[in-house]
């Protein structure tokens, strides 16, 4: 199994506008975007490889590919269940997805992934950013230090994974048969 890679960078629990908390993670991986890209959509059970957060996961509503519109349904390693939708889908640049229902605790969760070519060549810069709110409001200011802390853990973990996952020559083998399918 490839050594796993730390992240290059992280923010944690910075406010995004002033209104809600964002969590990132930066690594830089040894592949060209448009694979880094499919590396981060694979499914189950290629996903289970390199994504140590995600215990369940599956497109719903009789999808079967992602795309702007798809849902899924998570199902974190904490047990936690999310539906969430692609609010945008745009190979090989950029996803991103909104919470559509989840965990009673969250007011609002959405996440974006971007991938841009790297100064080496062949190499990409994967950005992962997370932004929610809490809820109740009278819980906000204590919940949303707490949850700047776990999902900045896990956005670490994930981006890791994900990293180890782009050298994982199983990962890498599924992510460049997505791509020929596409063709």
């Amino acid at each position: 199994m490839a050594r796993r890679r730390t992240p290059d960078a992280v923010v944690a629990g910075r406010r995004h506008n002033g209104l809600m908390p964002v969590v990132e993670a930066v690594v830089t991986v040894p592949v060209p975007p448009e694979l880094a890209f499919a590396v981060s959509q694979t499914t189950a059970p290629v996903r289970y490889r390199w994504d140590p957060f995600v215990r369940e996961q599956h497109f719903t509503d009789g999808a079967t590919r992602p795309g702007k519109g798809v849902r899924t349904f998570t199902r974190s390693r904490h047990g936690l269940a999310m539906v969430s939708e692609y609010v945008s889908w745009a190979p090989p640049s950029h996803v991103g997805m909104k919470m559509v229902r989840g965990p009673w605790f969250f007011e609002m969760f959405a996440g974006g992934w971007r991938f841009a070519p790297a100064t080496e060549p062949g190499s990409t810069v994967a950005t992962w950013r997370y932004n929610f709110r809490c809820r109740p409001a009278f819980l906000r200011p204590v919940a949303e230090r707490i949850g700047s802390w776990l999902l900045g853990r896990d956005i670490r973990r994930r981006i890791a994974g994900y990293a180890a996952g782009c050298a994982d020559p199983e990962v890498l083998a599924a992510a460049r048969r997505s791509l020929a399918a596409d063709d």
